[in-house]
C-alpha cells in the first residue's frame, strides 16, 4: 500500500488508522504491467507480513485485533472492492528469530520454508550426482564445482524453485533479462541458452526436460539435490 498511514491516538480511545496528508509523496511504483511479471500471470491480491507480538503491541497501546480491523477499514476506504483475510501467526512461547521471520515461516511462506530444509542429505550426496547449491550460487555435478555462467545459474535456478511447472519461454527472458538488454535472447534463442546449460549439465542433462511447443520444466530427479540456504528467492515474488 503506497499511501502513508499512522496510528491516530488523539481522537479516538480506539487506535485508527489515518490518512497521511501532509507527508512527501512517495515515488510512484512501477504499474504492474511495466514490471517483469511471468508471461501469462497478472497480480491478484498481496501479502503483508507484520512481525509484532502482543507484548509490543500492548506497549504501544494498542492489540493485534486493533491493527488488523484498522487496516481493514483504511483498505476499505482506498478500495472498498477489495476482499480481505487475515490470521494470526502462532509460535511456541520463546521461540527465536525476527518476529516477521517467525511469520513467514508459521505462515508457509516458500522462501522461508525453503531456508529450512535440512542440508545433511545433501551433504551425502555430494559425490555422486548434481547439487543445486542455492545458498552459494553453485551447481556440483558428481562432487567437483561446474564452470556455470551467473546467468546459466539464474536459468537453472529459475526451473529449480518452480519445480514441477512448465515455464514458457516469453517467461524466462522476461524475467532473466531486463527490457533493453543487448544480449536478452527471443522467445526461441532463449534455446541456445538451455542448450548450453544442458551440455554442462553432461549426463544429467535430462533434469531440465522440454515441452514441447510450450518450454522447459524441472521435475525433482533421484540424482538430484537442492540446497537452500538464507535469501533463497521466493518463486512468488515479482
Amino acid at each position: 500500500m503506497s499511501t502513508p498511514v499512522a496510528l491516530d491516538n488523539r481522537t479516538s480511545a480506539r487506535p485508527a488508522l489515518r490518512l497521511v496528508t501532509d507527508a512527501p509523496a512517495a515515488p510512484a511504483a512501477a504499474p504492474a504491467a511495466e514490471r517483469s511479471l511471468p508471461a501469462g500471470t497478472a497480480p491478484r491480491g498481496f501479502a503483508l507480513y507484520v512481525g509484532f507480538d502482543e507484548a509490543k503491541a500492548a506497549a504501544s497501546g494498542v492489540s493485534l485485533g486493533t491493527i488488523v480491523e484498522a487496516l481493514r477499514r483504511t483498505l476499505h476506504d482506498l478500495a472498498p472492492a477489495a476482499e480481505t483475510y487475515a490470521t494470526v501467526a502462532l509460535a511456541p512461547v520463546g521461540a527465536g528469530g525476527r518476529d516477521v521471520d517467525v511469520v513467514r515461516l508459521a505462515l508457509h511462506e516458500p522462501s522461508a520454508v525453503a531456508r529450512t530444509k535440512p542440508e545433511i542429505e545433501v551433504e551425502e550426496r555430494a559425490e555422486a550426482g548434481v547439487v543445486v547449491d542455492i545458498s552459494r550460487k553453485r551447481v556440483l555435478i558428481d562432487g567437483e564445482s561446474a564452470a556455470f555462467t551467473f546467468k546459466e545459474f539464474e536459468l537453472l535456478q529459475y526451473l529449480v524453485l518452480r519445480e514441477g511447472r512448465t515455464i514458457e519461454r516469453a517467461e524466462l527472458v522476461g524475467s532473466l533479462w531486463q527490457q533493453g538488454d543487448a544480449d536478452a535472447p527471443g522467445e526461441r534463442t532463449i534455446d541456445v541458452h538451455v542448450r548450453r546449460l544442458r551440455a554442462k549439465l553432461g549426463r544429467f542433462e535430462d533434469i531440465v526436460r522440454t515441452v514441447r511447443g510450450v518450454g522447459y520444466r524441472f521435475d525433482r530427479h533421484a540424482d538430484v539435490a537442492i540446497r537452500y540456504g538464507h535469501g533463497t528467492p521466493s518463486p512468488d515474488r515479482f
